[in-house]
């Protein structure tokens, strides 16, 4: 890799930063410098190639962004023995949380969001004639089909601008699963009651709220985004933004759902509440940055909030596939969609307000 890209000085050290379904991140260290070096696991190279030009034209355009280095051949992608690798360079800096952010700080955060979602609809072709996969609600893992470790994964958020939501049907049977599954356990602990717990209380919820599932024409209009807009993608320098990374959802989908998803867990707290005056702030900063009206936000909020009332990745990666990462996310997050419901017209208004 350092004869490929020509990289300063002898290499000292190559020590893993970063591991995820799509990649995985090493800290590559020469006497030289620093670099961040990504593992491609899917290979993917069209959309490599897609998120690479995306990143580099971002990048012309001012937002903060830590495009591919390119190899002495002038490529941005490298496949030794089979596996794909992509050179960065190395940003200094720390992941925030919403917590951590003032009032204004988490307008900027919205207003970031908001810039690279009209940045991506300048420098990338029209969405119209981008084809977009359907899929289940929103989530690492649709509630119809679970990902092995490793598979690709669909873009995120996934599915056309018109695309259905979750059926009431499909979720009951798919909580009479994983409820089997959790009454199953031979030793059962704290976490498998709390999930015992809250999918009993889920299926009543549901039953509650049936009639209110999204239609399909509510949409909001869609668009380039990120696709994984998180804390763990983006890297402060002090106060202010430094990189947004990991690309690797670059896709066409309703950008204002990205918008609201992104706040869901950025502003989450640890007992499942958000903080609706940050979400307030943050809101009123995206709109500045995209014109987005309070009814595109109204329905974007009503649809992820039927999402997380359906969603269940989290338990689904535990009790079927035995991986149980996601597990210290799961007490907020399942806590969270039970007060959204509760206080489904006050979250509205921090969006739309």
């Amino acid at each position: 890799m350092l004869r490929r890209y020509g990289l300063p000085g002898e290499p000292v050290a190559c020590e893993r930063v970063a591991q995820g379904l799509l990649n995985r991140g090493y800290r590559l260290t020469t006497t030289g410098g620093h670099w961040f070096l990504k593992h491609h696991l899917d290979g993917d190279s069209p959309a490599i190639a897609r998120q690479h030009a995306a990143t580099v034209r971002l990048g012309a355009l001012a937002l903060p962004v830590a495009p591919p280095l390119a190899d002495t051949d002038g490529r941005t992608t490298v496949v030794l023995d089979g596996h794909c690798y992509a050179l960065h360079p190395w940003v200094e800096g720390r992941h925030r949380y919403g917590s951590q952010l003032t009032g204004a700080g988490s307008a900027r955060l919205g207003n970031l969001l908001g810039r690279v979602h009209t940045a991506l609809e300048q420098i990338m072709p029209p969405a119209a004639h981008v084809p977009r996969p359907a899929s289940g609600p929103a989530g690492p893992a649709p509630a119809g089909r679970l990902r092995l470790p490793g598979q690709r994964r669909p873009t995120y958020p996934a599915g056309p601008p018109a695309q259905e939501s979750a059926e009431p049907a499909d979720t009951y049977a798919l909580i009479d699963e994983l409820l089997a599954r959790v009454r199953r356990r031979r030793a059962p602990d704290s976490f498998d009651a709390l999930a015992e717990h809250r999918l009993t209380e889920r299926r009543a919820l549901l039953r509650q709220h049936a009639h209110r599932r999204p239609d399909p024409g509510e949409a909001p209009r869609p668009g380039w985004v990120h696709g994984d807009f998180h804390p763990l993608n983006l890297i402060y320098r002090g106060t202010e933004p430094a990189a947004i990374v990991d690309w690797d959802r670059l896709g066409v989908q309703p950008r204002a759902e990205e918008a609201v998803r992104a706040a869901a867990i950025f502003f989450v707290r640890p007992r499942g509440t958000l903080d609706l005056a940050k979400v307030r702030a943050y809101a009123r900063g995206y709109r500045a940055a995209t014109g987005a009206g309070q009814d595109e936000l109204a329905a974007a909020v009503h649809r992820v909030w039927w999402e997380r009332l359906n969603d269940f990745w989290m338990l689904r990666w535990r009790y079927e596939l035995h991986d149980g990462r996601a597990d210290d996310q799961f007490p907020a997050a399942a806590a969270l969609a039970v007060w959204w419901t509760t206080r489904y017209e006050d979250v509205r208004q921090a969006f739309t307000g």
